[in-house]
């Protein structure tokens, strides 16, 4: 899925992507996304499509809302604030690790 226009807001991005079956609410803790009690290695994840979202005077109100697949056929959505990894350094990593997955695919 390429990102074919901009939702207006972070809200109405998550619902689009409910209604196109990415139901599980991902929250990244080093390494992995954690959802309804599970635990799911980040690297078995990868971008299908991300919304970038600035606040208009406050960078703290900046936001990415990604949609993410797995290998096994799970849809998610992990949702990032403004400096929400800066005290988890691994997070970083695994966020910088997705970007670049998605960013080689877009190319290809």
């Amino acid at each position: 899925m390429k990102q074919k226009f901009h939702y207006a807001t972070i809200t109405e991005a998550i619902e689009q992507l409910k209604s196109q079956g990415f139901n599980l609410e991902l929250s990244l803790e080093s390494d992995h996304f954690k959802a309804e009690g599970k635990i799911y290695p980040a690297d078995e994840f990868e971008i299908v499509d991300l919304y970038r979202y600035e606040g208009p005077s406050d960078p703290a109100d900046e936001a990415t809302v990604y949609a993410l697949t797995s290998k096994a056929g799970l849809k998610g959505i992990l949702v990032t604030g403004y400096g929400a990894t800066a005290d988890d350094e691994q997070g970083e990593e695994t966020i910088k690790h997705l970007h670049y997955k998605y960013n080689q695919s877009q190319q290809g």
